[in-house]
């Protein structure tokens, strides 16, 4: 299926690595010309070169976004890359902490820090963006949000609040935008295999010590502590399969929407 995004430019945050990545480079793949943002010169740009290898132009945007002036930055540079930007991915985000903490242990800071990240970077990247998505009369914003945003568990309250947040952002900036051609959306994963679920799933398995393999670790997570009815992790590929068509012209109908690509885990509350 031609999802007719040739021609249209993207810029993906948090793109140098796990889902973001995987994003930039089905874009590209679909003709997008791509900006690959992160911290890492060395990681974004080879991202960058993927992008390239599959036929697309790509550019490198460097800087933190949690921070008001650093993602003027990362916006100025995304802007100057290809003249403008038709879509912006959210997928910038995370946990603060990955030790699995207490409740009680994660300071006031840390959840400011949280919704800087999972939040507030997305109103300071869309401020800049999506006037000149009103103007030309078409626009995509696509947020990755997460499971943890309506799933009760009793930890990284932090996160899931933060989630939460994004999730009606979502809905409510597809109203504030309605009426220029603008769409906003978000995908609401599961636990997708990428650097940092490794990182949380070694994690838990220390705490409950389950044996060294990830092999087995990840059938401990999918089976027994996080049951689901796909009994395995997500792939980045899986979401990036569905951010570009929530990018494309075929989706001008879906706005406000909450696309989960969770392998069932959601648990109706």
């Amino acid at each position: 299926m031609d999802l007719q995004l040739a021609g249209k430019r993207a810029l993906v945050t948090g793109s140098s690595s796990g889902i973001g990545a995987a994003i930039a480079c089905e874009l590209a793949r679909e003709g997008c010309a791509v900006v690959v943002h992160g911290r890492d010169r060395a990681r974004a740009e080879a991202v960058a070169r993927e992008c390239e290898a599959l036929g697309a132009s790509a550019a490198v945007a460097l800087g933190a976004i949690t921070d008001d002036a650093e993602a003027d930055r990362v916006a100025d540079q995304a802007l100057a890359a290809f003249g403008g930007i038709d879509i912006l991915v959210n997928s910038a985000g995370g946990t603060v902490r990955g030790d699995n903490p207490d409740w009680t242990e994660v300071t006031s800071d840390e959840w400011l820090q949280s919704f800087s990240l999972n939040v507030i970077s997305v109103i300071r990247l869309a401020r800049r963006l999506t006037p000149g998505m009103a103007e030309r009369g078409w626009g995509r914003i696509i947020n990755i949000s997460s499971v943890g945003g309506t799933q009760l568990s009793g930890r990284l309250l932090d996160y899931g609040a933060a989630k939460a947040a994004l999730d009606h952002l979502t809905a409510n900036l597809s109203r504030a935008v309605a009426g220029q051609g603008i769409t906003v959306n978000a995908i609401v994963p599961g636990t997708v295999l990428t650097p940092q679920a490794e990182r949380w799933i070694d994690t838990l398995a220390e705490q409950n010590g389950w044996p060294p393999d990830f092999a087995t670790r990840e059938r401990f997570y999918t089976q027994d502590f996080s049951p689901q009815p796909v009994p395995r992790l997500g792939r980045p590929e899986e979401i990036a399969a569905a951010a570009a068509f929530l990018a494309s012209p075929r989706s001008d109908f879906t706005t406000g929407a909450l696309l989960r690509i969770d392998g069932g885990s959601t648990k109706a509350r």
